[in-house]
């Protein structure tokens, strides 16, 4: 099964790497954005590879851990007219944005498509004790639901968190703990 990450920053590029570790051979991995000094606190980069396109930083860094996998991966900002047409082979669709917006855009596009979509909502400050699990439909969203990082900094051990119970969700979900 070929899982879908839309947005390769803190929780989508740790998503990946716990998938990959997981066992999981197939990824689709979509992002526009390059690696930056800020993002290197809490998303799977190097500070050799700031100013390269995420994407393909990413791609090298799971190859790191499993020379074999199966990595396709685009270079474009998500949108409206594109997000169903890049997913249409993942039935399964991670979704790492940091805008609400951008989330949004993506449960829209893809929810009445059959594709299993697991989102975050809520990553900020340092507090993990308050993730949980809301599912409505076919959309699983992890986090604590209330805070904000325009009002509270990243902090690394709370991103993986969040990305821990997606990572758990996805694998549940795509059949991986039944093989």
């Amino acid at each position: 099964m070929k899982i879908g990450i839309a947005g390769v920053g803190g929780i989508g590029s740790n998503v990946a790497a716990n998938l990959v570790r997981s066992g999981v051979t197939s990824l689709k991995i979509v992002d526009f954005d390059r690696v930056e000094s800020s993002n290197l606190n809490r998303q799977f980069y190097f500070s050799d590879q700031i100013g390269y396109l995420k994407v393909e930083m990413l791609a090298n860094n799971l190859r790191r851990i499993r020379g074999d996998i199966c990595i396709e991966i685009e270079t474009v900002r998500i949108n409206a007219l594109n997000c169903s047409a890049l997913f249409a082979d993942c039935p399964l669709v991670v979704e790492g944005f940091d805008r609400s917006t951008d989330k949004k855009l993506l449960v829209e596009a893809l929810a009445d498509k059959g594709r299993i979509i697991v989102s975050a909502c809520g990553i900020a400050g340092h507090n993990i004790e308050d993730i949980r699990v809301r599912q409505m439909g076919n959309c699983f969203i992890a986090g604590d639901f209330l805070s904000d990082c325009a009002q509270a900094p990243l902090f690394a051990h709370k991103v993986l968190a969040v990305a821990g119970r997606m990572t758990d969700i996805i694998l549940r979900q795509g059949g991986f703990y039944d093989r």
